[in-house]
């Protein structure tokens, strides 16, 4: 089940991310994240964008959302996508259900452009946004540094056509 990610969903959001801090290269983030903080990130996310989660058997098992990509004025219409589940969770099509209804509320929001910015190599998370009809726009070279090696990132976005 899909539903809207609320304030009290902070400890299992921040479990999940959390390992994703520690063990991979997924997310830049080099610290844990506090539940505290985790609430405050759902709080200010979900007050202009969706933010969603996936229970299975009554347990977060995965979370979507999206946010700003650029703060100017120009880049309103575009957001940036986030998707994580749970390791004990991956190849169930958890990552795929949360974005296709994530990508369904931001093309009801009017929003013309999506953006997921992957860590390379990540062939898992490349091939899901793929999937979706994201096609890859960019790549950086050597512009994250965690576990002792330099990183690269790519954008893949994906536009939606004018109604």
């Amino acid at each position: 089940m899909i539903r809207k990610a609320r304030k009290e969903d902070a400890g299992a959001i921040a479990a999940i991310y959390n390992y994703y801090v520690t063990h991979t290269a997924t997310t830049f983030e080099t610290e844990l994240v506090s539940e505290e903080e985790m609430r405050e990130r759902i709080i200010r996310i979900s007050t202009e964008y969706p933010y969603f989660v996936y229970e299975k058997d009554r347990f977060i098992v995965g979370y979507s959302y999206a946010t700003l990509w650029k703060k100017r004025k120009a880049y309103s219409h575009t957001v940036e996508s986030t998707v994580y589940v749970s390791p004990g969770h991956t190849h169930e099509g958890i990552g795929t259900a949360l974005m296709h209804r994530l990508t369904d509320a931001l093309r009801q929001m009017h929003i013309h452009a999506i953006i997921a910015c992957i860590t390379i190599p990540n062939d898992e998370s490349i091939a899901l946004h793929e999937k979706l009809g994201f096609t890859k726009a960019s790549h950086f070279r050597q512009v994250g540094w965690k576990f002792e090696r330099w990183l690269d990132v790519g954008d893949w976005q994906l536009v939606f056509e004018n109604p």
